[in-house]
């Protein structure tokens, strides 16, 4: 882990060039976990926060692409890369809904009258498989259905999102619901379903169906939430990727998300 993130060329490299490594001058190094605490600790804007994110995830990304892929890549591709993830995370709305989330152990459905909330989330294992989760939550924001699904040989996020949204639609309508809130975390896929750009070869397929469901479903609609105000989406995705290639339809979802929440 230490040459991974601080002693490799290509970490060093990319410290350097986001203007972090001064900051990072005297601290201890021979554990990451420790260096990065005391780095964050020496940190008070969040600009400088969120340039050491993309850092890591730049050097993780790299290294995948390597180990995995059998990629190579040059150091002007890495950098461009930073800055491009940088500028878009820095430009990312700040979700300040409150988290709430009350379990409820009978749970009767609502049909009709004010918005149940149907809360979806993916999680991707690289380079095999990946799950997605969907939680019902009533209009007092208690649980009461939950559900994991599972995708062989898939791995790619904005893809495995936007297929748990339409699962999560598929659910809903069959539990005859009318009027549903769809809340997720994955921005650039929510913007392009609410702005109906089906423009993207890859996803397009798959953006058409979501906009043919929302355009029959009145009731229905999709907004951006931040990932802590969807956080037992992502317990239920976790869940259904942990027992993979186990049929995640034999797991009681919500009776196990109701022990932890």
């Amino acid at each position: 882990m230490e040459h991974l993130f601080l002693y490799c060329p290509v970490a060093r490299a990319l410290w350097d060039y986001s203007g972090l490594e001064y900051l990072g001058e005297g601290l201890p190094r021979h554990t990451f976990p420790l260096f990065l605490n005391r780095l964050l600790a020496l940190i008070h804007q969040p600009s400088l926060v969120m340039a050491v994110v993309p850092v890591l995830w730049r050097i993780w990304r790299s290294r995948n692409w390597v180990v995995f892929e059998d990629k190579q890549f040059g150091f002007p591709t890495l950098m461009r890369q930073f800055q491009q993830q940088y500028e878009e995370w820095v430009g990312l709305p700040v979700d300040r809904t409150p988290m709430i989330i009350t379990p409820v152990m009978q749970p009767t459905m609502q049909v009709g009258g004010s918005h149940l909330v149907c809360m979806w989330g993916g999680a991707t294992k690289c380079g095999s498989h990946s799950a997605g989760g969907m939680v019902l939550l009533d209009p007092e924001r208690r649980i009461l259905l939950a559900k994991g699904v599972q995708f062989s040989q898939l791995d790619d996020p904005r893809m495995v999102e936007l297929l748990v949204l339409r699962d999560a639609i598929i659910w809903c309508m069959e539990q005859g619901l009318s009027e549903v809130r769809f809340e997720g975390d994955a921005k650039v896929v929510i913007d392009k379903i609410n702005q109906a750009n089906t423009r993207d070869s890859r996803l397009g397929v798959v953006l058409e169906e979501i906009g043919h469901y929302f355009r029959i479903q009145s009731g229905f609609s999709v907004r951006f939430v931040g990932r802590e105000n969807n956080r037992v989406a992502h317990l239920v995705a976790r869940k259904a990727l942990s027992l993979f290639p186990t049929m995640s339809r034999f797991f009681d979802f919500q009776s196990w998300l109701i022990s932890r929440v």
